[in-house]
């Protein structure tokens, strides 16, 4: 049986295609920097967050040199709080929970994404850089206001993130 020469170029263009399509999806699931949801998190009661010492105030606070944590709360439809207000220069955690449903939350421009399940606690950590100001984003549909659910993060200077609590 005799293959024509554009039949062989075809058919090891293709071979190439698929083993391209592989490697970038294994290199996608295991590559560095991606990790995998978990279920090693203790599950928390979504309907007693008010009770919760994390999620009772949602807040931003400093826990190291240039690294806070922020406690956000999603639920239809918006986010508290909001907005978020972070210094510059500066590592961001995020813990985000739901009170009702299942939720989305982007920060947009970063790569800040995940899905917030109620009764889940999703970790998201970010550096910020520069002050400005980034829109935060349901990107799971969460009911019929869902395309109002917005909020915002203020990235501020640090002399303005110390003296947004003299001014409250």
């Amino acid at each position: 049986m005799h293959i024509h020469a554009y039949e062989k170029l075809w058919l090891a263009a293709a071979i190439a295609l698929i083993l391209l399509l592989i490697g970038s999806v294994t290199y996608g699931a295991v590559g560095p920097g991606v990790a995998m949801v978990t279920d090693s998190e203790n599950q928390i009661d979504a309907g007693g967050l008010d009770e919760d010492e994390r999620f009772s105030e949602p807040r931003v606070e400093q826990v190291g040199e240039n690294h806070y944590e922020a406690y956000v709360v999603a639920y239809q439809f918006a986010f508290d709080p909001s907005p978020i207000v972070v210094p510059e220069d500066s590592r961001v955690t995020l813990y985000v929970t739901s009170r009702d449903v299942v939720h989305g939350f982007e920060v947009v421009g970063t790569n800040a994404n995940t899905m917030v399940v109620p009764g889940e606690v999703a970790q998201i950590s970010f550096e910020v850089d520069e002050p400005g100001e980034y829109g935060v984003v349901c990107n799971e549909y969460c009911g019929a206001a869902h395309h109002t659910m917005e909020g915002k993060l203020h990235v501020v200077s640090q002399s303005e993130f110390e003296n947004r609590g003299e001014n409250a």
